[in-house]
């Protein structure tokens, strides 16, 4: 298994690339540096994700029951409601992940990008 500072340093890299190709850099060149507000909102994204996916995981073993709960409608209605609660436990404060990958990703620019 990945410890987090490997996934944060694979998905920096990922973005790296990915604003090379965008911009249409050579693989020589430096990439250019992300501003606090951009590795700030991918902090929150990822921690956002993160507990997204740790809310669905725990609602995955609740049944619905009575004459209108269940089948597909419900299916992507919890999915975009799982989503939206990760949003909101970010924008109230967290569990404190997207400010270690905002710490990482800092670390990592200074890095990489000498």
């Amino acid at each position: 298994m990945m410890d987090s500072s490997a996934f944060v340093d694979q998905a920096f890299q990922g973005y790296q690339a990915s604003q090379q190709t965008a911009a249409g850099q050579s693989a020589g060149k430096a990439a250019k540096k992300m501003s606090l507000e951009q590795i700030n909102e991918v902090a929150q994204d990822f921690e956002a994700f993160f507990v997204s996916k740790m809310m669905e995981s725990m609602m995955s073993g609740i049944k619905t029951d009575g004459p209108f709960g269940g089948g597909q409608g419900e299916k992507v209605f919890r999915s975009i409601m799982v989503q939206e609660y990760g949003k909101e436990v970010v924008k109230q404060g967290g569990f404190g992940i997207a400010d270690a990958v905002q710490k990482q990703m800092l670390k990592l620019q200074e890095v990489h990008g000498e």
